[in-house]
């Protein structure tokens, strides 16, 4: 059986630690080994003006101490392991890494510029929730001083657009996978296409009770016999609004989809969760549009 493994995009940072701490509760939540990666840029300095590899092997020599501080963080019942790489682009360097160890998330801390909520979007999470071929799951500030220690439940939030349907097979396997319990919420309700062209609520309500009810169907039929799982709709003046009638436990997550905007394969960080960012703090994970197969160009 293939290792199942979590890369984690770490910076010496608040954000960082709040990254390192998601990527345990996942960690002993689906039985995955932790890959902590720094990358950093490469040495661009003009030819003589500095010792040849001096930059590099300074700057690596930091970021190794830092690694091996991560290290020390991770409890002894998860195995985790360290790599520094460089590349132009901590993002595309990321990518990379993920790729390479056929990671099922890149695991990032929301702490840095570009406050939402209780995340803070840094340039190198909003390059990643635009741009990443796999899963990303944001943790949000002060995730680090948290005591729990698995996720507890997952709410999968869904629509009618293209992807909904590997979100909610993402979802699905990983609840059975750990064992925990499934939320669904259908956001059908929230479209303001569907909402507009009806001006119906009651139409609408019934809509979204209906996509409800199929989404809790297909479920079923892939998990085991009695195994807890929920559907619920949502509905309100706005998303933020919508999602916060929900009730939030920590130990909890959220599963949204990409963009209809993203590219095939990659994600793009829709206007319906960018909301959800704002008044929610339980960590996210944004699962892109498609699958990636085995052989395709990652470039």
């Amino acid at each position: 059986m293939t290792q199942v493994s979590l890369v984690v995009g770490y910076l010496a940072t608040p954000g960082g630690a709040d990254a390192l701490a998601l990527a345990v509760r996942f960690a002993r939540t689906l039985a995955a080994e932790i890959h902590i990666c720094i990358v950093l840029p490469p040495d661009n300095a003009p030819p003589g003006s500095v010792p040849k590899g001096g930059y590099e092997e300074l700057l690596a020599g930091q970021a190794q101490g830092w690694l091996d501080d991560a290290l020390a963080l991770v409890p002894d019942d998860v195995v985790a392991h360290t790599h520094l790489s460089f590349d132009e682009s901590f993002t595309d360097g990321l990518i990379r890494e993920a790729l390479r160890l056929q990671a099922i998330a890149i695991v990032v801390g929301g702490a840095g510029g570009g406050l939402v909520g209780s995340y803070s979007l840094g340039s190198v999470v909003n390059e990643l929730l635009h741009s990443s071929p796999v899963p990303v799951a944001v943790a949000p500030r002060g995730t680090r001083d948290s005591k729990v220690e698995r996720v507890h439940e997952i709410t999968c939030a869904l629509g009618q657009r293209q992807g909904s349907d590997l979100l909610l097979a993402t979802a699905v396997r990983a609840s059975r996978v750990a064992g925990i319990p499934l939320r669904l919420v259908s956001l059908v309700a929230l479209d303001p296409t569907f909402g507009s062209l009806r001006g119906d609520s009651e139409a609408v309500r019934t809509h979204a009770l209906e996509h409800a009810e199929r989404t809790l169907a297909a479920a079923k039929d892939e998990l085991p016999e009695d195994f807890p799982v929920t559907s619920t709709i949502v509905n309100g003046p706005s998303v933020e609004a919508a999602v916060e009638q929900l009730g939030w436990d920590d130990g909890d997550i959220i599963m949204v989809g990409s963009s209809r905007l993203s590219a095939p394969r990659r994600i793009f960080l829709g206007s319906t969760a960018a909301k959800m960012l704002r008044v929610l703090d339980v960590p996210m994970v944004v699962v892109p549009r498609d699958e990636l197969t085995d052989g395709e160009d990652h470039s």
